[in-house]
């Protein structure tokens, strides 16, 4: 059990567990990191989208502008996130790293 717990990423084949250093690290926690924003940013708009048309339909002014409000903050959520993904492609041409895949 305790070999298990020292390399849980080669028994479970988790890309954590075979991390050369730092740099790959980070690489992994930007990457999925975006992913689950994205997936985030997604459910959000459905469910926000969900309650402008619910309360629209029962003439709920209240819970139409709360799904208007999950909406607009969905889509700035999406902003943010495009916005730094480009960040870090040009700080990626700047440097010349690259942050992603750094390659070990």
């Amino acid at each position: 059990m305790r070999e298990i717990a020292l390399n849980i990423g080669t028994y479970f084949n988790s890309p954590i567990g075979k991390t050369v250093g730092a740099g790959q690290l980070v690489s992994i926690i930007l990457s999925n990191a975006l992913l689950f924003a994205g997936v985030l940013m997604v459910f959000f708009l459905v469910v926000g989208g969900i309650g402008v048309i619910s309360g629209a339909g029962e003439d709920n002014p209240e819970k139409a502008a709360k799904g208007k409000q999950a909406v607009t903050f969905a889509l700035i959520g999406f902003l943010v996130i495009f916005a730094s993904y480009w960040i870090i492609q040009i700080i990626e041409q700047i440097t010349g790293v690259n942050i992603f895949n750094p390659g070990f």
